[in-house]
């Protein structure tokens, strides 16, 4: 018999987040909105009874929030990091194989447990609501496909008390007849159409599918996904996050990009980050991407997209050397004149691939005359590790940036900032 999986997800998380430290929130209805105050991202359940669709556009719904008093926050990306890595800390006394497959979804091994499984999730649902105040549900199946259905299920159906058990097979029966495959992890709008075109439009009809003819409508892939329906575990947890293939640090900017060196400043900023990210994973980067366009949605407006591709030799985590080649991708790229050159840009950002870890990448024969000293990047991040992030900054990022993201309804970094701690009045 295979051994349970357990889906752990946070209710709302980014909503639950807020909800945290600000109890008045409770029964308001509640949207976090996108990267620069664009779309709602995450709605409370008040808000979807309202009928406030995901990724709906904030400019669409002005006149809901303002009817219904609906409560707005941007993004707070920083908060809501620390808080998955408290939930994560609570979850880990629970079992010691888990992997955080999302920044509100783990999955947590709940072999061993026999007849105290299920008791033993609600459990670990509990802990993490007394010690961190974020609701979560349950999931729980031989595989993680079906562990995922599961925590469908004890989101959308109170009789489950927030723990659904798809280990029994009489309740996954019952589950499985009800999901309709568009809300199947895996499947997506063109394999959706594909299956109702065969007939298939429920999970249960989609685990009795053959095995050859899942393959045929979407490949191997679906295949697996028909296996781990049928409770023939293929996707085993994982322990260790793999190591990255790529990375992409991009932003839509706040306010118009119309100058070269409005540009160079973002893409200096975007590429620092980028950096960062490099070496705290231990990596460098052999190839790197600079794009940058204008708002494809307003097609009255004039209309430009570039991007370079670019080796670097030496493989790089080095800020300067990520920095360099940006500007010099973004120069060549350039459209016009540089003061001022018609277009106005609203998106930019660096990827990079080719990724492996410093300890391994491979040298050049003939180093650079003038190798910079990897100790100037460790005294780099030390500082912004302990005074915050932006306390050292390359000169070419500048310091008014007017192309920031919007973020101008974001709640405090209560957690993470000592100036944004609460304050208790007596």
């Amino acid at each position: 018999m295979a051994e349970p999986i357990a889906l752990i997800d946070c209710n709302n998380f980014y909503v639950s987040c807020e909800r945290v430290f600000d109890p008045r929130l409770a029964g308001v209805p509640v949207i976090v909105l996108s990267n620069n105050d664009g779309c709602a991202v995450a709605r409370s359940d008040e808000a979807k009874a309202l009928g406030i669709k995901m990724g709906a556009p904030a400019f669409q719904i002005r006149d809901v929030i303002r009817r219904h008093g609906v409560r707005v926050f941007s993004s707070n990306y920083t908060l809501y990091g620390d808080m998955s890595r408290r939930v994560v800390a609570v979850i880990q006394d629970f079992s010691p194989r888990y992997e955080v497959y999302s920044i509100d979804e783990t999955f947590v091994d709940l072999s061993g447990f026999g007849d105290r499984m299920v008791a033993h999730a609600a459990s670990m649902s509990a802990a993490v609501r007394q010690r961190t105040g974020i609701p979560t549900c349950v999931g729980i199946g031989p595989t993680k496909t079906l562990a995922k259905l599961a925590n469908f299920a004890a989101k959308k159906n109170p009789l489950f008390d927030g723990v659904c058990d798809l280990m029994d097979e009489t309740i996954r029966d019952y589950v499985l007849a009800r999901i309709p495959i568009g809300e199947i992890w895996g499947v997506g709008p063109a394999t959706e159409a594909k299956l109702i075109r065969q007939g298939v439009a429920r999970a249960s009809e989609l685990r009795d599918l053959p095995l050859p003819l899942a393959r045929k409508i979407g490949t191997v892939v679906l295949e697996r996904l028909v296996a781990e329906l049928q409770g023939i575990a293929c996707l085993a947890i994982e322990e260790v996050e793999p190591q990255r293939k790529g990375m992409a640090v991009t932003r839509s900017a706040g306010t118009p990009m119309t100058s070269f060196d409005e540009l160079a400043q973002a893409m200096t900023a975007h590429a620092s980050r980028a950096a960062e990210k490099l070496r705290s994973h231990g990596l460098v980067a052999g190839t790197l991407t600079a794009f940058f366009h204008t708002n494809p949605h307003k097609p009255d407006r004039p209309q430009h997209s570039a991007s370079r591709t670019t080796r670097l030799s030496p493989m790089s985590a080095d800020t300067f050397d990520l920095v360099d080649t940006v500007l010099r991708c973004i120069a060549a790229a350039w459209k016009g004149e540089r003061s001022a050159n018609g277009y106005a840009y609203t998106k930019a950002g660096v990827i990079l691939d080719d990724l492996v870890a410093a300890r391994v990448a491979p040298q050049l024969l003939l180093p650079p005359d003038r190798p910079r000293d990897a100790r100037l990047m460790d005294a780099l991040d030390a500082v912004n590790d302990r005074f915050g992030r932006k306390t050292l900054i390359l000169a070419s990022e500048g310091f008014q940036r007017p192309w920031a993201l919007r973020a101008d309804h974001r709640s405090p970094r209560y957690t993470t900032r000592l100036s944004d701690l609460p304050v208790v009045r007596i």
